[in-house]
């Protein structure tokens, strides 16, 4: 059983992410899913980036920082597309972190990860928000800092493929997503 700390996408705290925190429960972990924005989900990815940069990038680090607070050091950091940023973004404040679980998103800089951290990457392959060749030379970053990492990438499938509530939803993708992810949880 892990503490894992969930952070949304950029639409915001949709049910999706309820959904896959009450599935992550089901096996057993104790997980949390911070309300990054503080207002409803919106309905489009255009209107989360003017969410996104009404709330400011600093609030949504400052709320994923407070969701974290009374969690134990290590905590598993998750994270839907821009959520996987925020993952990536707090590593550094928790080097002891039990690993990174990206979906959707690389999760930035490489800068904190330490040697032997378990992470995992879920990524639409090609990704609308990930280029191949930043993937590539991020991947790269982080088995050269010793990361234990394991990519999956999902051919032809939309960005935020997991989220049935979009047309981007993917059923078959997002069926061997789950196994792989609660098989992760399980070694970290």
């Amino acid at each position: 059983m892990r503490h894992v700390v969930l952070f949304h996408s950029v639409y915001g705290l949709r049910p999706a992410v309820r959904a896959a925190a009450d599935r992550l429960r089901a096996a057993g972990h104790q997980v949390t899913t911070p309300d990054l924005y503080g207002v409803p989900a919106t309905d489009t990815v255009e209107e989360g980036f003017a969410l996104l940069d009404k709330v400011g990038q600093e609030v949504v680090l400052d709320r994923a920082r407070a969701g974290l607070r009374d969690l134990p050091p290590a905590t598993v950091l998750a994270g839907f597309s821009m959520g996987a940023g925020v993952a990536g973004a707090l590593l550094a404040e928790r080097p002891d972190a039990a690993g990174l679980l990206l979906l959707h998103g690389t999760g930035g800089a490489p800068d904190a990860v330490r040697a032997g951290l378990p992470v995992q990457l879920h990524l639409a392959d090609p990704d609308p928000y990930d280029a191949p060749d930043e993937v590539d030379e991020w991947q790269q970053a982080l088995t050269d800092a010793g990361a234990d990492l394991t990519v999956y990438r999902y051919p032809g499938v939309g960005h935020l493929f997991t989220d049935p509530d979009l047309a981007e939803h993917s059923p078959d993708a997002t069926a061997a997503t789950w196994p792989r992810v609660l098989a992760f949880l399980a070694a970290c």
